[in-house]
């Protein structure tokens, strides 16, 4: 057996690593809309059908979830993960993300968040609760719609297709062996 070795209290979370990264999109009153990159991001029920992510007060996402009550979780792939990285990178406060990227924002089915083209799939968040957990906000979406890119979805994620991306810590990215492995 190996020697175990004492992790930092400040990384020790990304012993949970690696997590699968999402683009939060949302949209503030003045209809700007923006983009935020995490991989704190969860379901926590399946009646009714809730998604959690969390992200620190600092951010200017935070602001407009609170303002508007709703977000979209989209599912980025490793084919856009420049443009994941630089989403979080700056603030949407100052910065128009979907213009600086070249991401596409088009209109959600049911929420006014957009959701962003480029990404395979799409979970429509209202908010449903949220509540402080330390440094962060939990948010919790109950998702109104949810569809994905015929071909990269049906009960499960066809890897081949969607070569997800998994976030392990800084600007490091992973995506999944294409190989399944049934016990």
């Amino acid at each position: 057996m190996s020697e175990k070795i004492n992790v930092d209290f400040s990384s020790a979370y990304r012993l949970l690593h690696p997590m699968h990264t999402v683009l939060v999109s949302c949209v503030g009153k003045t209809g700007k809309p923006n983009v935020l990159p995490l991989a704190w991001a969860m379901p926590t029920s399946h009646d009714p059908p809730l998604v959690a992510v969390s992200m620190s007060p600092n951010r200017y996402s935070h602001a407009l979830i609170e303002e508007t009550r709703e977000f979209v979780v989209n599912l980025p792939t490793v084919d856009i993960v420049k443009e994941t990285l630089a989403c979080g990178r700056t603030s949407g406060k100052n910065h128009d993300k979907f213009t600086e990227t070249g991401l596409t924002p088009l209109p959600a089915r049911k929420v006014k968040a957009p959701i962003i083209k480029e990404c395979i799939a799409h979970l429509e968040c209202k908010l449903h609760s949220q509540f402080k957990t330390g440094d962060h906000t939990v948010f919790v979406g109950e998702i109104i719609e949810a569809y994905a890119n015929k071909g990269a979805f049906t009960d499960k994620y066809n890897i081949d297709e969607a070569r997800m991306l998994f976030h392990l810590g800084g600007n490091v990215f992973a995506t999944l062996d294409p190989k399944v492995y049934m016990p």
